[in-house]
């Protein structure tokens, strides 16, 4: 007797939103009813449970969820291995004085009326360095909070600067965790990444800049309290050596950046200059017990735990050099929101909620203004900047072929709107935890958030009107309409080979720019 075909469907609308009402319920009620767990990990496990179980509800067997699942995993593993070094160069940074070399030096450089630019320009340096938005805002952004209400600034103004600054740092950062994710759903190289970005966030922080400058122009400097900055900087001097020097760590990231040397390597180089940094210069305030091999492995494992300052806000800082150890919670995290993004897109629900949508977008400007607003979706009904990143990716990168776009262009998308609008939802994981940072809810500092809240319409705007877009051959249409040659990006090779074909038909039949 021959065995039964077993029927596969797509789920009705009301099937397709049950994992994702379950995800959005959970995490409500833990960050404003019950408070006694306040992650997106368990949330995110019974969601992924529920989405299961809708897919055999459908026809699909587990076996064929759970390899949806693993596929999705598959691809952000090198994100995944960049992160456990990520948590080796914070570490390592912190010893070798880099980090706190930066803050002591702009610190010295603020002044009341340039207060906003240069606190939002610090805050990028800091998230540059470090990787981390929520790195970013916990640490100098906690003394800028203290040094604008010295100033009478609108607290919400000062909040949306630090924002603003810290996740301009993240998205530029090859240590940042979304960074990575978004390079590798979108299966192209890190560096190529962050090049694209270079495109829309450069442009918007500019504009942020002259904006923030006007509003600090009309700062009472009368009322400029600088005993917290100058608390600050005391405290760095005296527990670490600053010279000038110690920030050749944050060079060599700078040059791995501009090089394009691969990440993994890149990253490891950085942190062996550190280390060496740190043993010359740090001697008589890390290395107090000596240096060897185990103790150099203790710093990268488990972090900077040697110097305590007295400083409050100094040693917030030094706190989150948690090592490799320190990474955990956020690959965790990873894991579980790509598996749940894999087990959505096997059962069909992706498919469903977005599916009819896809077919209709025909353009660019169509394709990168759909792509944010599924990522902004996902921000807001998974409650995670990881799944608006990770769950639409797979969904429309077919899509960016089929119109002959590079992948750095959806991988710059996704950031563009996923990473920048996460922290502007007060129910999500990104908006909880600033929220607690600085004190007031999202909705109160977003208005003032200039760089997230403008980035994705400038880059919907631009992508509308033919201009700013990456191609599959390496062109790049700038933002005066010109196209030049580049190098390609990253991609799948066979993924690589339809986009560039379907680029050709599509100039010539006059519907994509020639190079000029």
């Amino acid at each position: 007797m021959e065995k039964k075909e077993r029927q596969v469907r797509l789920p009705n609308m009301i099937e397709a939103l049950i994992p994702i009402l379950t995800m959005a319920g959970l995490m409500l009620y833990c960050l404003n009813v019950d408070k006694g767990y306040e992650d997106a990990h368990m949330p995110l496990v019974v969601s992924m449970c529920v989405a299961c179980v809708i897919g055999v509800i459908c026809g699909h067997s587990f076996q064929s969820i759970l390899a949806g699942m693993i596929e999705r995993v598959s691809n952000t593993l090198e994100a995944l291995l960049i992160l456990c070094t990520v948590g080796f160069l914070v570490s390592s940074f912190m010893a070798a004085g880099t980090i706190p070399a930066m803050i002591y030096y702009g610190l010295g450089i603020l002044t009341p009326k340039l207060f906003l630019p240069v606190g939002c320009i610090l805050c990028a340096i800091t998230g540059l360095a470090c990787g981390s938005s929520w790195t970013t805002t916990a640490t100098v952004g906690l003394a800028f909070v203290g040094i604008g209400a010295g100033l009478g600034l609108n607290p919400a103004l000062t909040a949306g600067m630090i924002i603003s600054g810290a996740y301009v740092g993240d998205k530029f950062s090859p240590l940042s965790d979304t960074t990575n994710l978004a390079a590798a759903v979108s299966n192209t190289g890190l560096f190529d990444h962050v090049r694209a970005m270079v495109s829309t966030t450069g442009p918007t922080l500019v504009i942020a800049l002259v904006l923030y400058t006007i509003l600090g122009m009309n700062v009472d400097a009368s009322t400029y309290d600088p005993s917290v900055a100058s608390a600050i900087r005391e405290a760095i001097v005296n527990n670490f050596n600053v010279n000038i020097l110690v920030l050749i760590p944050l060079i060599v990231v700078i040059v791995v950046c501009i090089v394009k040397i691969p990440a993994l390597p890149g990253i490891i180089a950085a942190v062996v200059v550190a280390i060496l940094t740190s043993v010359i210069f740090q001697g008589g305030h890390v290395w107090t017990d000596g240096v060897s091999i185990g103790s150099i492995f203790d710093l990268l494992h488990y972090g900077l735990s040697t110097v305590e300052t007295g400083n409050e806000v100094v040693d917030s800082i030094l706190g989150k050099a948690g090592g490799m150890d320190g990474t955990m919670w956020t690959i965790n995290l990873v894991l579980l929101a790509v598996a749940y993004g894999g087990a959505l897109e096997r059962c069909g629900c992706v498919e469903r909620l977005f599916g009819g949508l896809k077919h209709k977008l025909h353009s660019p400007g169509a394709l990168v203004t759909a792509t944010m607003l599924t990522s902004i979706f996902c921000d807001a009904a998974m409650c995670d900047q990881f799944l608006g990143i990770s769950v639409p990716a797979p969904l429309y990168a077919d899509k960016y072929d089929e119109l002959g776009l590079a992948r750095n262009m959806m991988s710059r998308t996704l950031e563009d709107a996923g990473t920048l609008w996460s922290p502007m939802f007060p129910w999500t994981g990104c908006g909880a935890y600033q929220s607690a940072i600085l004190g007031m809810s999202p909705f109160t500092y977003f208005p003032f958030a200039f760089v997230n809240l403008l980035n994705p319409i400038f880059a919907a705007i631009t992508c509308w009107l033919g201009r700013n877009i990456f191609w599959a051959d390496g062109s790049y249409t700038n933002i005066l309409g010109k196209t030049r040659k580049g190098d390609p990006a990253g991609a799948p090779e066979e993924a690589h080979a339809i986009a560039c074909k379907n680029l050709e038909a599509l100039r010539a039949a006059g519907k994509a720019p020639k190079i000029s």
